[in-house]
């Protein structure tokens, strides 16, 4: 049973950077391709980043080029994301998922096989 708990969230002011993690248990993370995602208060969630399974193709949300990276390293079974310049907006749950099947980087919710519980980013003004 793969596993995906995230960690690094917390409350930081404008401009200021994070970098979550995000630490898989289970199954074989190597073939998997992996993907952030965010849901703000009273919003639907949104893919943020994804990256596959080698790390040599990431994709990103618009709103986010440039100010986000996202990585892995699969001799620790996990996968990062590296945020800059936080703005207000960017106040969420972050979550992490695989896509258990697939070898795309895709957007979609459904295309994604296992979440984490969620971290929390709070970006003050």
């Amino acid at each position: 049973q793969v596993q995906l708990v995230e960690s690094g969230g917390g409350l930081v002011q404008a401009g200021d950077s994070l970098r979550l993690s995000c630490a898989v248990s289970g199954g074989t993370f190597s073939r998997y391709v992996m993907g952030w995602f965010r849901q703000a208060p009273g919003k639907e969630r949104i893919f943020v980043a994804g990256i596959n399974w080698s790390g040599d193709s990431t994709r990103y949300e618009d709103s986010v080029k440039g100010r986000f990276t996202i990585s892995r390293d699969n001799d620790k079974n996990t996968i990062y994301l590296q945020m800059n310049s936080l703005k207000p907006e960017d106040t969420a749950v972050y979550y992490c998922a695989a896509r258990i099947r697939g070898i795309v980087v895709a957007v979609l919710e459904h295309n994604y096989d296992t979440w984490g519980q969620g971290t929390q980013v709070t970006v003050s003004s």
